[in-house]
């Protein structure tokens, strides 16, 4: 689980948790929804940011890999939010980045 400190345009902020499934699931929205800028036709026109693969792994790597993730998942969320309002102000883009139920009992661990 990653825990995101969010700042909205009118200066609130929020923290929430999301696992990485949540970014793989987003991820594929946003391929889905925009198959230009994800690079579907042209490559080279793709300016939807990578996130790194699922990664099969035991249970007793999943810290470790968690914590490799951690800056390419920064890093996407900076570019992903850079991205033009179109894409960048999409529902998908703001449901993913809004607080949640689960969010107000965060995990323990």
């Amino acid at each position: 689980v990653y825990i995101i400190k969010v700042t909205w345009s009118n200066g609130a902020t929020e923290v929430i948790y999301r696992r990485y499934s949540k970014f793989f699931d987003l991820q594929m929205q946003m391929l889905d929804k925009f198959p230009m800028e994800g690079g579907q036709k042209d490559p080279k026109q793709r300016i939807i940011p990578f996130l790194p693969g699922k990664i099969l792994f035991r249970r007793s790597h999943i810290r470790d890999v968690a914590v490799k993730r951690l800056i390419p998942i920064d890093e996407y969320c900076k570019a992903l939010i850079q991205l033009p309002p179109y894409i960048s102000q999409c529902e998908e883009v703001l449901q993913f980045f809004e607080t949640r139920p689960d969010d107000l009992s965060p995990p323990k661990e």
